[in-house]
C-alpha cells in the first residue's frame, strides 16, 4: 500500500511526470494529468496517444517521477501500467475524470483572479480520444538532498 504522506504528496498534483521507453531502448518521458490514487494504483489519464501510448503497448513498465518542493525531497515510482481504453471501468472513472477537470479549470480561475493575471487558458478541456493508464505501483524511490536514496517495495 502506498504511504499516507507519499499518498498526499501525489494527490496534490494535477500532473506528473511518466517515463516510458520502447523496445529499441529509447526514452520518453511526458506529464500526464493525475485523476487519482487508489490503493496501490495511480490512474493517469493519457490525451495525447502518442509516443507513452506506443511504448506502453510494447513495454507496459513505466517510472513516475516529481519533486517535493518543500522538503526538496524527489519520487520516483515504478510499476507496471494498463491501458484502460474501453469497459465497465474506463465508463466509471469518465465521471471523476469531469469532475476533476471542472474544479481544476474552477481553481486556475480563482487564481488567475486572486493574483490578477491570466492563465493562457482556464478550461482544461476532455478530449475526445484518451485512454487511461493504471499504474500498478510496485516500488517507491525517495531521493533525499544529497543524493540518498531509500527504496521501498510495495
Amino acid at each position: 500500500m502506498i504511504n499516507k504522506g507519499v499518498k498526499e504528496l501525489i494527490e496534490s498534483r494535477e500532473f506528473i511526470s511518466v517515463a516510458t521507453c520502447n523496445l529499441e531502448a529509447i526514452p520518453n518521458a511526458a506529464p500526464k494529468f493525475l485523476l487519482k490514487v487508489e490503493g496501490d494504483y495511480i490512474y493517469l489519464v493519457d490525451y495525447i496517444i502518442g509516443s507513452t501510448f506506443r511504448n506502453l503497448q510494447v513495454n507496459p513498465r513505466a517510472s513516475l517521477s516529481f519533486l517535493d518542493s518543500n522538503s526538496l525531497m524527489g519520487y520516483q515510482i515504478n510499476g507496471r501500467v494498463e491501458i484502460i481504453d474501453s469497459g465497465k471501468e474506463y465508463t466509471t472513472v469518465l465521471k471523476e475524470l469531469r469532475d476533476k477537470q471542472i474544479d481544476l479549470s474552477i481553481k486556475r480561475i480563482i487564481e488567475g483572479v486572486a493574483k490578477g493575471q491570466a492563465h493562457k487558458s482556464y478550461e482544461v478541456a476532455i478530449q475526445e480520444q484518451f485512454v487511461l493508464l493504471k499504474v500498478k505501483v510496485e516500488e517507491i524511490v525517495q531521493i533525499q538532498p544529497g543524493g540518498i536514496l531509500k527504496r521501498e517495495k510495495v
